[in-house]
């Protein structure tokens, strides 16, 4: 968990972090998380993310953080996190006493302890059957961006209904990771916004209203447990009254609308219409500000956090920087100074040679092994090493260009 306090001309002027697995060991987690038996389930506890704004408070105010001169907050969640709260949870949310931490007051109001997060894959049957329900993986993703996936919180509500119906009952509310943090300060339940909305395969990206169909298809009466979505940029209210009473906040401190971390980070990148970020790490991350998307049944439309008018796409690439680390230790001595001159030692094109590199089993698309073609097309086993370092190069860099082209994005000349 962190937090970033900055000032009206963006200077940072307090920066702090919580470390789930250090400082709050008592719940043993691994990396933030719980990977369970079955290898696909992983959750996180919800006690430790509430426990986390404690700590992180509690230590700004012991260092003399003066927090009347808040005048707004924020903040991102990831993606594809949720969270169940307990009938009768909002009245202890609204009335929780400053006197105690707050994992105090709302120990008793989770209807799930555990919450599934993004890094969870066990919702395969569910993801089928919200797909054949709206009539196939293509008619799905024209309406919520993306065709069904294992980790959208659609799949997971309706594997919770499935295997516990009798928990999803005593539900009265269903956050996403990032409304659930704005509950937190708001004092009451934070509607989720257009942006992380969309990627829970649930709400129509165009009309910014539930589907019917995908609600129905997950889980009996889940509108009302999810609330009416709300543009990213909205202002909620002021914080609730229990951090002026313990923190010092001024009582018109207003609290915006919370976001996913993908949004976040068009909006941090400030994007703008045309532009293209990728992020290059152990997994690839492309994403875009579009005027006119064309949702595919590879990668993701989503709500623009910053104009909602427009849309954001997103595409996960798998082989990232795992691979391109490979091909230098085995091409440059695992040396990157080796790799970078043996790429500027061959032409732009490679001679035609071109070569796709997937050691794991690639998203984007779904594809695995070392493929090279020679530039008459022809399949090879093998390239000098600088010609394999920019196929390399040339083939991921290609590949984000061409699906990006399919989601809608126009490369100006």
């Amino acid at each position: 968990l962190k937090v970033i306090a900055i000032d009206e001309q963006l200077r940072v002027i307090y920066e702090d972090n919580v470390h789930f697995d250090k400082d709050l060991p008592e719940f043993k987690t691994q990396g933030g998380v719980y990977i369970h038996s079955d290898r696909l389930t992983v959750t996180s506890p919800v006690l430790m993310w509430v426990k986390a704004l404690d700590m992180i408070l509690e230590k700004m105010k012991s260092l003399g953080f003066n927090f009347s001169r808040v005048r707004a907050l924020s903040g991102a969640g990831q993606q594809h996190g949720s969270v169940y709260w307990k009938k009768g949870s909002i009245q202890i949310l609204k009335n929780a006493s400053s006197e105690l931490p707050l994992h105090q007051s709302l120990k008793a109001c989770f209807s799930v302890s555990n919450s599934p997060i993004w890094m969870d894959s066990s919702t395969a049957s569910q993801c089928s059957a919200l797909e054949k329900a709206v009539g196939g993986a293509q008619h799905l993703a024209s309406i919520t961006g993306s065709r069904a996936y294992e980790r959208f919180t659609g799949n997971q509500i309706a594997k919770i209904y499935s295997q516990n119906p009798e928990v999803y009952m005593q539900t009265e509310r269903i956050s996403l990771v990032s409304s659930f943090a704005a509950s937190l300060f708001l004092g009451a339940y934070a509607p989720i916004d257009y942006s992380d909305g969309s990627g829970m395969n649930l709400l129509q990206i165009w009309e910014k209203v539930w589907s019917v169909s995908c609600l129905d298809a997950c889980a009996p009466g889940l509108e009302e447990k999810l609330g009416c979505p709300v543009p990213s940029h909205s202002v909620l209210g002021p914080i609730s009254p229990y951090y002026s009473q313990r923190y010092g906040f001024s009582p018109d401190c207003k609290i915006v609308a919370f976001t996913g971390d993908n949004p976040a980070s068009l909006a941090g990148m400030r994007l703008q219409e045309g532009d293209i970020a990728i992020s290059l790490g152990t997994s690839d991350t492309l994403f875009l500000w579009i005027q006119e998307p064309t949702p595919a049944l590879e990668g993701h439309i989503l709500c623009n956090p910053v104009d909602s008018q427009t849309y954001m796409a997103l595409l996960c690439f798998k082989n990232g920087s795992l691979m391109r680390e490979r091909i230098r230790d085995d091409c440059a001595s695992g040396s990157w100074d080796e790799f970078s001159k043996a790429l500027s030692s061959t032409v732009v094109g490679n001679n035609g040679n071109l070569g796709f590199y997937f050691d794991v089993m690639e998203i984007t698309p779904e594809a695995v092994g070392i493929h090279r073609f020679n530039r008459d097309n022809q399949k090879v086993s093998d390239f000098p090493k600088e010609v394999e370092i920019r196929a390399l190069i040339e083939g991921q860099f290609m590949a984000k260009r061409i699906h990006a082209e399919k989601l809608g994005y126009k490369v100006s000349k």
